[in-house]
């Protein structure tokens, strides 16, 4: 290896130099930094990957506590659907962060573990190979030319002692000159002095400059060697820093997921479904199923008013087992009648009433829609209390949205009269009075 020698590095620009004798132990450290660098690597995307998993439960709990809110509530036809797609949205969507959850621990954080394992060889005196092999390879690099450069290190203090010493002798031989007091033999004994330093001066100056001299022939080899251990650190360095990149690569891919198809087509239906939403399908629909567009079962003369009038005292819960289909006569009928019904959208009123089949505002004739002339209650009227009654917590906000329901604040407290209902409602009392029907999951039992 060719090495181009500089004649300035034996003067001593930094003590910090990498050329100073002990100076390359912080790219022996680097070695070690290297294996800490994988471990933290590995923690980063352990702790991205918690994250991943995270969001994704947190994702699929809020659909699913939405999709019941929704589905329970009033609102209907393609609205509802489009509402709907945000939930369905949204358990896509955690299923893709399971997956990138998956790829960062499967994959990137096991390939970062397999490469350190295979890179860093643990001593059982403790630390890794490839640090002993560098700082080995240093220390009998930097060997020949530390003791070299100790050498000098002594002559030139010998020779700065000499130089000293000689300075001395002349400013005593100067001052004695003044004194009158010395005898000429005195005199001639600083003089003597005086020749005996600059003569050590010389000596030691001329062994400074051999022991210098010797330094700086041996100073080419020293590059060179220590460039050749450098340089296989370099090597290694360089592959850990080419497979971080690498590694680093592959962490971006699996995060982004703006390039996965599945993605895509995520909020691609997402926006299809919300411009399917049609506001006038809608008000066609509820017109059709709750609005004047309704078949009639209008009033006709009856040969037997009994039946009739037996039919009309069905309590709301024997309606509700009714069957679906009723044929119907005597029907005059208005409104859009080609529209099907949506038993996915559905009112809160439609989820809690069925209709019968014939229906009067007069109950005068009816001899079980009120008490008798003796005061005895209708045995056919079901709207009594039946069962344990329970005192509940209002969690939501309720303003009832037909006659029949019951309105009230968040922290209200009322009276469950009856369990509830396959369709998801509870009969309950106001502490006014009122009787009607509400939201089951709108409340919560008094502890």
């Amino acid at each position: 290896m060719s090495v181009t020698y500089d004649d300035s590095v034996g003067v001593e620009v930094s003590s910090d130099s990498f050329w100073e004798v002990g100076n390359y132990k912080r790219t022996v450290k680097r070695i070690d930094d290297g294996h800490r660098l994988c471990s933290d690597l590995m923690n980063c995307l352990h702790e991205r990957a918690r994250i991943e998993k995270a969001y994704a439960q947190q994702l699929t709990e809020w659909a699913r506590r939405w999709r019941q809110l929704v589905e329970k509530g009033p609102q209907y036809g393609t609205v509802e659907k489009a509402w709907m797609a945000f939930m369905s949205e949204a358990e896509r969507v955690s299923e893709l962060h399971l997956e990138v959850k998956a790829s960062l621990m499967n994959d990137d954080f096991e390939k970062i573990k397999n490469w350190q394992k295979e890179a860093f060889h643990k001593q059982m005196m403790g630390g890794f190979k490839e640090t002993k092999e560098a700082e080995d390879g240093f220390r009998k690099a930097q060997k020949p030319w530390a003791k070299k450069l100790k050498e000098v290190e002594a002559a030139k203090k010998a020779h700065h002692a000499a130089c000293k010493e000689e300075k001395l002798a002349i400013s005593r031989e100067a001052n004695s000159k003044a004194d009158p007091s010395l005898n000429p033999e005195q005199l001639k004994k600083l003089q003597d002095k005086i020749e005996k330093c600059k003569q050590d001066v010389l000596k030691t100056k001329d062994k400074y400059e051999k022991s210098l001299k010797e330094l700086d022939q041996g100073t080419p080899q020293y590059m060179e060697n220590m460039e050749q251990v450098f340089e296989q650190c370099q090597q290694f360095e360089e592959k850990r820093l080419r497979f971080f990149r690498e590694v680093l690569l592959e962490v971006q891919k699996h995060l982004d997921l703006s390039n996965v198809t599945g993605y895509k087509a995520v909020y691609h239906d997402l926006e299809q479904t919300i411009r399917a939403a049609d506001a006038v399908e809608d008000l066609r629909w509820f017109r059709a199923n709750h609005g004047p567009g309704m078949a009639m079962n209008w009033p006709q003369f009856e040969d037997e008013e009994w039946s009739a009038d037996l039919n009309r005292t069905l309590s709301r819960r024997e309606k509700k087992k009714a069957t679906d289909g009723v044929t119907l006569t005597g029907i005059n009928q208005t409104g859009d009648q080609s529209l099907p019904n949506k038993p996915s959208s559905v009112s809160s009123y439609e989820k809690t009433q069925s209709y019968p089949t014939d229906w009067s505002d007069d109950e005068s004739n009816n001899p079980f829609s009120s008490t008798d002339a003796n005061g005895d209650s209708n045995p056919f009227d079901d709207d009594a209390t039946s069962g344990t009654e329970v005192r509940v917590r209002a969690l939501y906000d309720y303003e009832g949205q037909e006659h029949d329901e019951l309105s009230f604040k968040a922290g209200d407290e009322l009276t469950k009269m009856e369990d509830e209902d396959e369709q998801g409602w509870c009969k309950g009392r106001l502490d006014n009075g009122q009787v009607g029907l509400y939201p089951a999951n709108y409340v919560e039992a008094i502890q």
